[in-house]
């Protein structure tokens, strides 16, 4: 066999951007992470995938895993190859499960990816069970070249994680981000909210959240200015009232298992109303999406990460927007 493994160079990563997000990618580099614009221009890319010394800025690559990166590839390794045959043959006696990510020799990708041990790609129906087997990465750079890595941060393929749509019920499609966010909750902190949960989902119109906690079983408050689709309205678990959810005093409002929000708003009233439930005691579990302003103040989005027992993660049904997903 004509095989040839090379791990790349001490400590280096590999950064995988969300598609079309590239830039946010780089400039999240280079303006949160302090990493020279020389340096990320000499780096390995193929496509939306670069390879970065994990220490060369002012942050760790390894320990702070950048929003608009969808998975890191922690253990890097450039394989040569001679055939189909070999390329399968080198990746299965690394690990049993991988995914391709493919940028160019796409037919040859596919042949290779069928001589692997199956893996369902097929979208999935939420709630989703959390992978228990590692999913490692591989991309043909060309015919007879891939670079790999076994370790990931992501259970799902190339760290995707693509839904069943309901083209009838919801009544809009922001309902697939809460999937995804919860789906993350899941991920990060084993929860969910539960039947019988009592939630409040601020900003609710149309009400696509609402309709995925009602579709878990919970019982939802919804706060908006207007009213939700009239399937949700009529509905006798769900309560609406129609105001400002960020005017409302917590203590009004009452306890609840989850509260969640996608009201578009500045980042800075959000992160108030945020401190305002959490200093109530009233609710340790919030989902709420981060609308971005302009020019992402990164200052401000690590106030949201470093909040105890939370995370920040832009998502793949995310536009230009980041999500704060918190668990007491």
């Amino acid at each position: 066999m004509s095989i040839s493994i090379k791990p790349f160079p001490l400590e280096t990563v590999g950064l995988l951007a969300f598609p079309e997000k590239k830039q946010f990618l780089l400039e999240e580099l280079e303006e949160r992470f302090g990493i020279v614009k020389e340096t990320i221009n000499k780096a390995p890319q193929f496509a939306d995938l670069i390879f970065l010394p994990h220490d060369c800025g002012k942050k760790s690559l390894r320990q702070e895993n950048p929003y608009w990166c969808k998975n890191l590839l922690l253990s890097p390794l450039e394989i040569s190859f001679g055939s189909i045959g070999e390329a399968a043959f080198v990746l299965k006696q690394i690990q049993r499960n991988w995914a391709s990510y493919s940028t160019t020799a796409f037919r040859r990708t596919a042949l290779i990816q069928e001589k692997l041990p199956y893996i369902n790609f097929k979208p999935r129906t939420f709630p989703v069970k959390i992978p228990a087997s590692q999913i490692g990465i591989y991309s043909l750079v060309d015919n007879n070249t891939l670079v790999a890595s076994a370790q990931t941060t992501s259970p799902f393929p190339c760290g995707t994680i693509e839904f069943v749509e309901d083209h009838t019920n919801p009544p809009s499609r922001a309902y697939l981000k809460f999937q995804e966010a919860l789906t993350n909750a899941m991920l990060r902190f084993g929860k969910i909210p539960q039947e019988e949960n009592r939630c409040l989902d601020a900003g609710s119109c149309p009400g696509g959240w609402t309709w995925v906690l009602r579709n878990l079983g919970c019982n939802v408050l919804a706060i908006d200015r207007s009213e939700l689709a009239p399937s949700l309205m009529e509905d006798p678990r769900v309560e609406f009232m129609r105001h400002d959810a960020f005017t409302l005093p917590p203590q009004e409002l009452g306890r609840f298992d989850w509260v969640c929000s996608d009201v578009i708003c500045y980042p800075e009233r959000l992160l108030k109303w945020i401190f305002r439930w959490l200093e109530s005691g009233l609710c340790k579990n919030m989902v709420c999406t981060i609308k971005m302003q302009g020019k992402t103040n990164w200052t401000l989005v690590e106030q949201f990460d470093s909040i105890p027992n939370s995370c920040v993660r832009h998502m793949g049904y995310n536009k230009h927007e980041l999500t704060w997903i918190h668990c007491g």
